[in-house]
C-alpha cells in the first residue's frame, strides 16, 4: 500500500508494510508492550496490522511505521489511528526497541504525525489513551501540548486510564 511519507530531521514515517510485521510483532509479544494492551500473540499482532491497513483505506490515515533516515527498517509505530471501536481518533506511539528510547525520536515522530493529521483531515482534536503508570507517555503528551481530558469517552472495558487531548493548532 502506498501513502504519504513524512520526513523529519532524523526520521521517515511511512505507511506500514509486510516487512514491518516481524519487528512490530516482536515488540507486541514482549513485556515492553504491557502498558499498551500487550503482550499479544502473533495472530493478534497480524490482525492489528491488518486493521491499520484497513484504516488507511477507510480514513486515509492510521499509524505510520517510523524508520531512521537512511534505513527502511521499522523502529516503531506512531501517529493517528481510528479503529471502529474508538469514539474518536487516537494519537499513539510505540518504539519497538529500548535502544531507540530516550533520544527524542517519539516526540519528533509524534509531533510530525500530529501536524500531518491536522493538516490533512477535518478533525479538530485527537486523544491519547495512556496507562496511569506510563509516565513517559504522560510527559510526551504534555511536551506536545496535550492536556488531560476528564470528559473524553474511553472505548475499552478495562481501565483505569489517563486521557490526553491534542488540539488542532489555531
Amino acid at each position: 500500500m502506498t501513502g504519504p511519507v513524512i520526513v523529519t530531521d532524523r526520521l521517515v514515517l511511512r505507511v506500514p508494510s509486510d516487512r514491518d510485521i516481524a519487528p512490530g510483532c516482536a515488540f507486541w509479544a514482549s513485556e515492553r508492550s504491557h502498558m499498551m494492551g500487550g503482550p499479544w500473540t502473533e495472530a493478534k499482532c497480524r490482525e492489528e496490522f491488518q486493521g491499520l491497513w484497513d484504516q488507511w483505506a477507510k480514513h486515509g490515515f492510521s499509524l505510520f511505521t517510523v524508520t531512521l533516515k537512511g534505513s527502511d527498517q521499522g523502529i516503531g509505530g506512531i501517529g493517528p489511528f481510528f479503529p471502529d471501536s474508538h469514539p474518536e481518533p487516537e494519537l499513539g506511539w510505540s518504539l519497538w526497541s529500548a535502544e531507540h528510547e530516550g533520544k527524542g525520536l517519539a516526540f519528533e515522530a509524534a509531533s510530525a504525525a500530529r501536524d500531518w493529521f491536522f493538516a490533512n483531515t477535518a478533525f479538530d482534536s485527537a486523544v491519547s489513551y495512556t496507562d496511569p503508570d506510563n509516565h513517559r507517555s504522560h510527559r510526551l503528551c504534555e511536551r506536545m501540548g496535550a492536556v488531560v481530558d476528564l470528559e473524553a469517552p474511553y472505548p475499552y472495558e478495562d481501565g483505569p486510564v489517563v486521557i490526553y487531548r491534542h488540539r488542532r493548532p489555531a
